[in-house]
């Protein structure tokens, strides 16, 4: 199961709290094993994975030759039906011998036609049933074979209409959110919100929303590989853990009247909009009268030239008003290296992460942890 390079570790405790053994962390992927039920509860319950594949195999290959011969190996059968329509969608390949992707998609594709001709004794396949698209890794010279199960990248949750310039993804923003110590009940502002993407991931965390249960997935359609009761089960599974009556403080700040009101349009496709206050202001309007809040976000990092000299005045800003916040934490990714000294501290821990091809860092800023406060139901529970 593919993620973004770096967050591997949030993937992972997402999958064995899910109830999943997990089998092996590798960069950017993580491994479990299940059966359909996990599949389908994968799909509509990860928040932090691009997608959730099938393994259908694995093999060593140098040449064309063998990795015509690995694929054909493989029990495509199992899988495909008569009518399926496959292809490689895509092809990665590091350290190995292979390296073009567009020649191991043909070569694959047609060592794929190849074995299912022998199974289902037929010359020539129409292809017009169902999808089933294949995604292919090797990391010297081991291919390793998956059947994507999910279509459309699981950070797409069907709430992001209206983007920023240079929005964060969905799946990235929440592995942010879960590796800084917030909670639904304590105090959450993005300064610099753009088309809300923190914001409403966030509140979608406090109301235990799952990110899948508004979207469709491509092995919806596959009832030999996944009953259609077992896509209803983990959507019944995911409705009936939505609470939206806890009380949050989540705020999110643009500079841009259009992206605030893109910020509050998306929030409303995600069925949040009353759990965030979006506003327009700018950083150097940034207070708040209350402690032990969360800053959490994704400043601009001037990818455009003209951009550039604008960043040390933004950063120092963003410093400054941090400062003033009473026992707030930070959490910051950039790929702007001199992000810490504009902000004029060094980050207490830093994280290089992958978003896309772009390195990027996630400085973080702890602050106090609030006086411990026993857990409201309890006190409720022995009648305070």
């Amino acid at each position: 199961m593919p993620c973004h390079f770096g967050l591997e570790s949030v993937l992972k405790k997402e999958i064995l709290d899910l109830g999943y053994e997990v089998l092996s962390v590798e960069d950017g992927r993580v491994t479990f094993a299940g059966g359909e039920e996990a599949l389908c509860r994968a799909n509509v319950f990860l928040r932090t994975a691009e997608r959730v594949l099938i393994r259908v195999g694995s093999f060593h290959a140098e040449s064309f030759e063998e990795l015509f011969q690995g694929t054909r190996n493989l029990p495509w059968e199992a899988y495909i039906p008569e009518n399926g329509r496959f292809w490689v969608a895509k092809a990665a390949s590091i350290k190995s011998r292979l390296f073009s992707p567009s020649d191991i998609q043909s070569i694959m594709k047609k060592a794929m036609v190849e074995r299912l001709k022998s199974v289902y004794h037929k010359a020539w396949f129409s292809e017009d049933g169902d999808s089933y698209p294949v995604r292919v890794f090797l990391m010297k010279d081991e291919v390793t074979v998956g059947l994507d199960t999910t279509g459309e990248s699981l950070h797409k949750r069907g709430y992001r209409k209206l983007t920023a310039k240079a929005p964060i993804a969905e799946n990235l923003a929440a592995a942010l959110i879960m590796l800084s110590p917030w909670r639904g009940d304590r105090i959450l502002v993005d300064p610099f919100c753009g088309s809300g993407t923190f914001p409403i991931e966030a509140a979608m965390m406090a109301a235990h929303m799952a990110p899948g249960m508004n979207r469709s997935f491509i092995a919806e359609d596959w009832k030999h590989i996944a009953a259609r009761k077992c896509w209803y089960q983990a959507m019944d599974e995911a409705a009936d853990m939505v609470d939206k009556k806890i009380e949050t403080d989540i705020q999110g700040y643009d500079i841009d009247d259009k992206m605030v009101a893109a910020a509050r349009s998306n929030a409303a496709l995600a069925g949040v909009e009353d759990m965030i206050h979006f506003q327009r202001k700018s950083v150097s309007e940034l207070s708040h009268s209350k402690k032990y809040g969360f800053l959490i976000t994704n400043p601009p990092y001037g990818e455009r030239l003209e951009d550039k000299k604008e960043l040390p005045a933004l950063y120092r800003t963003l410093g400054e008003r941090y400062a003033a916040l009473d026992a707030w934490s930070m959490y910051v990714i950039s790929s702007y290296e001199q992000a810490e000294q504009y902000i004029g501290r060094k980050a207490d821990k830093n994280r290089k992460i992958y978003n896309g091809m772009m390195k990027t860092y996630y400085y973080q800023f702890m602050g106090p942890k609030p006086p411990y406060r026993k857990n409201r139901q309890q006190e409720e529970r022995h009648g305070h």
